[in-house]
């Protein structure tokens, strides 16, 4: 049996005394915005397996699902107003992000108060269109806006 001794430990790379803001290079609010997009996926996942198995407890887990997503998007948005207010660089163009981010957050804020009524009429079908239809605005954003950023990046 071989034992190893170590000597110094240290945990804090002094290499680099960048910004903490940044973790692994990506801004806060990219992803933030990467939660409440997982939490809007995941509410679709539970109102498709409350509409096969009608039990509350799948109507409980969506609503949770939508109000975290809704929670991670205002944090996203204040991350996003710190950044541009400290000058930070953004991705450009943010605008299509932005709009689309800003429809889906607003479908969800909907969703909610859908979700909020008694009954299956709840969720299906209202609910369930409304969670399919904030994450097809979620895929269509972040697709226009990587083509969007491609085409600037190969302009550039």
């Amino acid at each position: 049996m071989q034992l190893v001794r170590i000597a110094t430990t240290n945990f804090i790379d002094e290499t680099s005394p960048g910004s903490t803001t940044k973790p692994g290079g990506r801004p806060i609010h990219k992803m933030l915005v990467s939660f409440s997009a997982a939490y809007f996926a995941g509410a679709l996942v539970t109102d498709l397996a409350y509409w096969q198995m009608p039990d509350v407890v799948w109507e409980r887990f969506s609503i949770w699902l939508i109000v975290a997503g809704l929670i991670m998007a205002g944090l996203a948005t204040i991350a996003y107003v710190i950044d541009l207010a400290s000058g930070r660089q953004i991705d450009r163009p943010a605008w299509p992000r932005v709009v689309g981010y800003a429809l889906a957050v607003l479908l969800s804020v909907i969703n909610a108060f859908v979700h909020s009524r008694d009954g299956y009429t709840a969720v299906v079908p209202t609910g369930l269109m409304l969670s399919g239809l904030v994450i097809v605005v979620l895929l269509l954003t972040a697709w226009v806006g990587m083509a969007l950023a491609n085409r600037n990046s190969v302009g550039e």
